[in-house]
Formats: C-alpha cells, structure tokens, sequence
C-alpha cells in the first residue's frame, strides 16, 4: 500500500518531530510503502525561527536570551532541520496551505492523519479545525486515523457538527487518550481506539540507532520540562542530594531549576535521544520525556498539569503509565513512590511489549483495510461506592460515621488530610453516598438581615478569646442546660480533635482559634447518642462539618444548637506538625502549647505564640511566621478549599462566628475595640431565640451584611488555589522541612517586600504573563 501520512512533522519540537518519524516507520516496518505529506504551515514556519522578530514584552526577551546564546541556538536549528532532511521520507511536493491540497492532491492508496494536537482547533491562528489534518482534501483512496488528538476535554457545539462531518468518511479511527475517544463518540457517534503515542511503536534499540552515537561521562540526572516545572523540580533537586549525581538540564528560556549543574541549549533530536540514553534518572512533566524514559528504561518521575490532575483518566500520560502499571511515577497522586525507588521494568516491559502488539495489529489492519482486531476489554473495577472527588472531599467523615458496618475508616494521604477508606467489609449500602456533601450541593436559603458586632461583658474571657467570646457565652448556655459542647482542642501532642465538654473546665482549651483541621474521629455518633438521649448539644466547626453532621443525622433535633466560624481554609495536619518539629529540635524541648492568635499585642494585630516545656516561647506576628505567611498564601491548604461551597451568607448552621474584621472604625463602641469583636449572623429562628436569651450576657450592634462580607470575603466567594501548591507539596515530601522553609515560606527581600506594595493586582498579572 501507498500510504501518505500527515502530521507535525517540521516544527522544532522533539515530541512532534520524533511522533511523526515513528508513525512513517511503523507503517514502513509493517511492509508498506509511506510518505510524510510535507505540509508546512508558515506559522509553524515562523515559530522555528531564531528571532521571534516582535514588540511584545515577551518577544523582546526571548530574543535577548537567544542573542546571548545564538552559538547554541543555531546548533540546535541546524540539528531539528538536519533530521528532517535526513531520516523523514517527504512527499515530492511541499504544501504550504489547505487550498494547495485541494488543488492537487497527493496521490496514495492510503492516507493517515497521523498523531499530536493535529485535531485541536484552538492551536490553530483562527481557533478553527485544520481541514488538511482531517484529510478534507482526499479525493480516493481510504482515510484512518492513528493516534491524533483533540487536546481538549470538550468541543462546542458548532465544532461538535463540523468534526462528525470530517470524520464520516474515515475507515478506521484511533487516539490516544481516553478523552478523546468519548469526545468521538459523543460528537460524532465513532468508536475509536485508544493506542500507544507513535513513539512506543519503535523500540528502544531502534532510538538508540537514531541517537548522537557520543556519550556522556559519568552519571546524572536529566531534566526535561515543557512548562514550569513546578512540582517537579523538588523531585530532581531531592534525587540529586540522595545520590550525588548532578542535574542536567534540557531547558526553555524560563523554565530553568535551581541546582541544575548544566543547562543544555543546542540538542536537536538526535542528542535528545542521546541525553535520555544516557541518563541514570529522569524527571520531567513532558509526555515524551517519560515514553523516552521508558524507551530507555530509566527510574524516572513524571507530572501532570492541573487540568490533567483534575480529571487524571483523560490524560495521556495517566493513560499510558496506568496500562503499564506504574502510575507511582506520577508526582503528587497518593501512591507515587519515594525519591530513589527503582523501576520493576520486567513487569513494566511486559505490559508494554503487549499495548505495542495491541496498537500495531491495529495499524496493519487499518491501513490493509482489513478487519480490526478486537479491542481488550478495560478490566472491571471492584464495585464500590461512588463517593465524592479527591479534590472535592473536605474530610467531614459523615461517609464513616453512617457505615453500619464499620468499612470506612479516615486515613491521612500524602498531604496529611483524612480522607474516607473503603475497605473489604462493605456491603454496598450505599448510605455514605446519601449523606456525602459534595455529593448533595447544599441548597442557598435566606440570608440572614443583619451582621452583629457582639463582645463578651466578661472582659477576661473575652480577652481569652480569639474574637469578642461569643462562642463561650454559647458553650455555658449550653452547659448550665446540662449539656454538652463539641469542639476543638489540641491534645498534648499538639494534634487537633474535635471533643466533648460537660464542665467549665473541659471548655476552656476549646477557646481560641486553631489554625489547622481537627480530627473528627467518632464525634457524629456521640452527638447522635446524646441528642437521642436528649441531651442539649452545642456542635462548633467550620462549615463543612456542620453540613456533614446534619447530613449525617438525617433530621432536625430541638435539642442541636450549631455553629459554623467563617474559614479561610484548613492547613494540613501534616505541615503544622513539620513546622512544631524544627520549632522542637532548634529549642532543644517539646512544644506544650499553641496560641495561634494571641492577642497580647492586640486584636487587630494578632501573634502566634508557641510554649514549651523548658519554659521558652516562640512568639511572632503571625503573617511574619513561616506557618502564617504559608497558610495566608493558601500553600498547604486543603484542596476543597478553593471551591468550598460555604462561601456565601447562605449558612447549614444556626450561628456563624468570625472577627468582625472590616467594622467601621468611626463607630463608636462602649469598650476597648482591640480586646476583640466578634462577628455574629444568626442564621435560624432557633438561633434568634439563643441569641434574645443571651444579650444581657454580651453587648453588640446591629451592622449591615454588606459590612460583614467585605471584612470577611470568604462569606462571598472561596480562595484562589496557589499556583505554587502542588510545588510546596512535592517538596514537602521529598526535602528535609528546613528547606522546605527557606523556598516557600521564609520572607521575601525588602525590595521584593516594596514592590509587592507598589504594583497593584493587575500590575503583578500583567508581570506574571510575561515572565511565564
């Protein structure tokens, strides 16, 4: 057969160069004539020049960083230029537009759109399909598809119509993620198969042929990244401090690593090859640098971007290393492996071996036009209750406390948060589905009329507060009820739980704020068996365990009094018993209490405070401590977090409680203001009647809502995820937490400090896009 294949083949892009040389192998290999159709488009044209020859910020710099290296740069030009004359078999005639193809159409039997992003529309100049890449310009001959992709989790609907048009006369279709095959088939009603990335078609020994035959000397790390390295580049600084090896580093203008001991400008694709070939590890987030890893077979770390990491079963690369069963190569899922875990390639090899046969039968049969083979069926996940995302789960336990059984238990992962288990023992009950939150949004009620400024009369409890006291007038309401009060302490280990009080005494450690998740444990049964035995019970936490609760208990109880704080987020466990560690080996002695917000130098102005047992403190404004600036900037919290749900005035409890930060200063309040005022919406008539019961108890001015809300944002909409988060975390896994530390959460410079006061939000977002 005759086989003309279209692709990216001419960019100046490892992974495209090297996809499309395997694809024209492979069908060659098969016993078949094939051509690259050599169709250039001028963008791609102008992207491989040296100069990017504009007068954007962003150009400007480019340039300046190619001048300073234009030896290298050149080097590498000639070298991608080189290995397309050289080892691509091209068509005759080169084509440098859709009109050109359809003028005069190369003639083959069979014609192949071939692998890359060649089915997005958006990476195109008019964000519209290329119709050369879907073989538009066919006039005879069959069309198949090997491994294109559509590089995007959802077509809309006009693109929808127009890709079921491009693909109703093709004869065998494939890709090569999970995404796009549903996208096919919700769009165009196709099946198609999911095969192995082109690359994986040739062996290893076949790229060693293809390498720059010099060879490097002595051992090192290879560093590949095709984006910021983010979370990646803890893994090859922490892999080089274990075994000493030194980094080397294939790079971009701006997307250099701290401790890369060589930074690698010229290599084209034959010394790609070459560095992978003969590097003792690899770390990258580039799909291809971990197919060459395999290729080569090199212990290696991979990363997925976010967007992957939010749906993992549409990434490719999850796509690839969970066929081969080595997903624990992926940084920052629950399951990757320690820094310096080897590889079992034996069993690694053995599944690849057979996705290779799988994806050449199907390419033999697609352009032989015969049958095609029948695809393996994925094999059956164990059936097991569809519980809410990782990334949406706030930790509540209302799953483990409904489990008649027991097979749900909350276990720390990788980051320190409990997260719901399932074990062996359920019986598919289904119940935790029912109450778990995310599952089951809450629906918005009314908000409440008006904010409260409330402070405690009784000064000293006040003072022992983190606010105005509020919450303690409750807990003693709820006490001289005979009841009992659910709340946070921190235990001697400094751990935080959620416990029951009966006494004044028991209260006392739940006051003050405690700036990181509790541990629930079995809370919800004992408020359940209280409230069944009708006891009054006070339940106090952030949102999302109030919500859990109320779901859990499944109906409402006249004896349940809630309360829920208005939260900035919940700091992992894990971090805050890291940071208490260095704390505990510099003073040489054990932590025995925490004041996250001491007000000794003032409300307004809150410090953390840390005792310890030989009669030493650790005191600091809290935006200047490590553990303040960290939780502030939003870098170790939880992952819900930034979508909470709760952000609204719209509460699950009877009473939310904060600092009534933003209260206007020109009101005129009867006591001392720093001492703490706390902000109280009463959000149940059940609250209002508490609240009339407890005024002569405290003292308060009714303020609008709007006031409330713009002093605490997070009444109107959830925090920002940082950017850096996935970075603080591979790093706090992998690094001692000193160092940890000293990159993420140690002070900027002063001249840092100045400018972050001078540029203003859209300044610094401006500056971000061009320094990406």
């Amino acid at each position: 057969m005759r086989t003309g294949l279209i692709t990216f083949h001419f960019a100046h892009h490892y992974g495209a160069q090297l996809q499309a040389l395997a694809t024209m192998k492979a069908i060659q290999n098969l016993g078949h004539e094939c051509e690259i159709i050599d169709y250039r488009l001028p963008h791609t044209t102008r992207t491989n020049q040296l100069f990017k020859k504009s007068a954007s910020v962003r150009a400007l710099a480019s340039d300046a960083h190619t001048a300073l290296h234009y030896a290298a740069f050149q080097r590498r030009y000639e070298r991608f230029e080189e290995f397309v004359a050289r080892e691509m078999d091209l068509s005759p005639t080169r084509y440098t537009s859709f009109a050109q193809l359809q003028a005069a159409p190369p003639a083959y039997d069979v014609y192949v759109s071939g692998s890359d992003q060649i089915w997005n529309p958006f990476i195109f100049a008019d964000k519209q399909f290329d119709p050369s890449f879907l073989l538009a310009f066919v006039r005879e001959g069959r069309r198949i598809a090997y491994a294109p992709s559509l590089g995007v989790p959802s077509l809309p609907e006009d693109k929808g119509r127009q890709l079921r048009e491009y693909v109703a006369p093709f004869s065998a279709l494939s890709v090569r993620e999970k995404r796009g095959q549903v996208l096919l088939r919700e769009t165009a009603g196709r099946d198609a198969r999911v095969v192995l990335d082109p690359t994986l078609l040739l062996t290893g020994e076949d790229w060693g042929k293809l390498a720059n035959p010099q060879r490097r000397q002595g051992p090192y790390i290879l560093c590949y990244f095709v984006s910021d390295p983010g979370e990646a580049a803890p893994y090859a600084l922490a892999l080089s401090k274990q075994t000493g090896w030194p980094i080397v580093q294939l790079a971009g203008a701006r997307r250099k690593i701290d401790g890369a001991h060589e930074i690698v400008f010229d290599a084209g694709p034959r010394e790609f090859l070459a560095l992978f070939r003969d590097a003792r590890a690899v770390v990258t987030n580039s799909f291809h640098g971990a197919a060459f890893s395999l290729q080569f077979q090199k212990d290696f770390f991979t990363s997925m971007s976010p967007k992957e990491r939010a749906e993992p079963t549409f990434s490719r690369i999850y796509s690839l290393l969970s066929r081969l069963g080595c997903t624990d190569r992926i940084i920052g899922l629950e399951e990757t492996a320690p820094v310096g875990t080897p590889m079992d390639y034996a069993a690694v090899y053995e599944k690849l071996s057979a996705a290779r046969a799988d994806s050449l039968a199907y390419l033999k049969a697609a352009v032989e036009g015969a049958e095609l083979p029948p695809e393996e069926p994925a094999p059956a996940a164990p059936d097991r209750p569809m519980l809410c995302k990782s990334e949406d789960c706030t930790g509540c336990t209302a799953c483990a406390s409904v489990c008649p059984v027991n097979a749900i238990t909350m276990r720390p992962d990788h980051e320190g948060f409990l997260r719901p288990s399932v074990g062996e023992a359920c019986i598919l009950c289904r119940k935790c589905e029912q109450v778990c939150p995310p599952l089951h949004p809450p629906l918005p009620g009314p908000a409440p009329a008006c904010a409260h400024a409330v402070w405690n009369l009784d000064e000293g409890e006040r003072v022992q507060s983190s606010s105005g006291g509020f919450f303690s007038l409750l807990a003693r309401y709820t006490l001289r009820q005979g009841g009992a009060v659910f709340g946070t302490v921190l235990d001697q280990d400094m751990t935080a739980r959620h416990v029951c009080a009966r006494s004044e005494a028991e209260l006392a450690p739940m006051r003050g704020s405690k700036y990181v998740q509790s541990q629930l444990g079995d809370c919800f049964r004992q408020v359940k068996q209280l409230l069944e035995a009708g006891t009054p019970v006070l339940f106090s936490g952030v949102p999302c365990q109030v919500d859990g609760l109320k779901r859990y208990l499944g109906r409402e109880y006249e004896q349940l009094l809630t309360c829920d704080l208005v939260c900035h987020g919940v700091p992992s466990p894990a971090v805050f018993r890291a940071w208490l560690d260095r704390l505990e080996a510099d003073r040489g002695a054990k932590v025995t209490g925490v004041r996250f917000k001491d007000k000794s130098h003032g409300w307004s102005h809150p410090w953390l405070t840390v005792e310890f047992d030989n009669g030493s403190r650790y005191t600091e404004d809290f935006n200047r401590t490590p553990y303040g600036r960290g939780f502030g900037m939003q870098l170790f919290l939880r992952p819900a977090c930034a979508r909470c749900q709760y952000t609204s005035t719209s509460r699950p409890a009877d009473f939310t409680l904060a600092d009534y930060w933003g209260l206007d200063p020109k009101l005129s309040l009867p006591v001392e203001r720093d001492k703490g005022v706390s902000m109280v919406l009463v959000n149940s008539a059940r609250g209002q009647r508490v609240f009339d019961a407890l005024s002569p108890r405290f003292g308060q001015v009714e303020r609008p809502v709007e006031e409330a809300v713009a002093g605490n944002p997070r009444l109107k909409s959830p925090l920002k995820a940082n950017p850096r988060r996935a970075a603080f975390f591979a790093a706090f896994s992998t690094l001692p937490f000193p160092d940890v530390e000293k990159r993420f959460l140690a002070l900027p410079s002063l001249p840092y400090r100045a400018a972050a006061k001078v540029l203003t939000p859209g300044m610094k977002d401006k500056l971000r896009k061009v320094l990406k």
